[in-house]
């Protein structure tokens, strides 16, 4: 990313996270975003294009932003544990980053998008719910993605070709929950990153 990146390492569930935080250089933080990346079993690291898009995104809208690594990736320890420990790494993030003085938000891309809902979830469950909520082409075909709340943002490609944009039409239907599907776009947004960071800034500064 071109701003300024802040490493850092959390401590979770199976041993260290690392971390990298980014926020505004003008003006104290407006509110706190943590991001979940991709599928670690296939490449996907909190270095991915559309995580840092997400991170990017928050940023501009004067909020602090948070990627980390699933344990196993990068420098995080321990190893994959089929999406189940993944949410845990998530939850420590998230208990050593928020602020209770700040909005909160939790965003995912793909894999990430499944932990960021079931993180979610568990977050409202105990009463601490996210103020905000991003998917991005979340794993609604191989994963459980949990029911969200009302004014959720979910995007998706048209022409995703890793998680059917009907699977993720399935998922919203019964929720009567809106889906921004962007015309010709693929999983990974190739070309199109701008105008996601857009989506997500119009949608989230309303």
């Amino acid at each position: 990313m071109n701003l300024a990146t802040r490493r850092l390492t959390v401590t979770g569930p199976a041993g260290t996270l690392e971390a990298a935080v980014n926020e505004p250089l003008d003006a104290a933080p407006r509110g706190v975003a943590v991001v979940c990346h991709p599928h670690p079993q296939h490449g996907g690291t909190m270095d991915n294009k559309v995580a840092q898009t997400l991170a990017r995104a928050f940023v501009q809208l004067g909020w602090r932003a948070v990627r980390f690594n699933f344990r196993g990736v990068g420098a995080s320890t321990g190893a994959w544990d089929a999406g189940q420990g993944e949410i845990d790494d998530a939850l420590a993030v998230v208990a050593d980053q928020r602020d209770a003085a700040l909005p909160f938000a939790l965003a995912g891309f793909s894999f990430g998008g499944y932990v960021a809902s079931q993180a979610a979830r568990r977050l409202a469950d105990a009463g601490h719910a996210a103020d905000r909520l991003v998917l991005v082409g979340p794993a609604t075909q191989n994963f459980d993605v949990a029911p969200v709340p009302p004014g959720t943002l979910v995007i998706h490609g048209e022409a995703d070709e890793v998680v059917p944009l009907s699977a993720t039409l399935d998922w919203a239907r019964p929720q009567h929950l809106p889906v921004v599907v962007v015309p010709g776009v693929g999983h990974f947004f190739h070309g199109q990153l701008s105008l996601l960071k857009s989506i997500v800034v119009g949608a989230c500064g309303a």
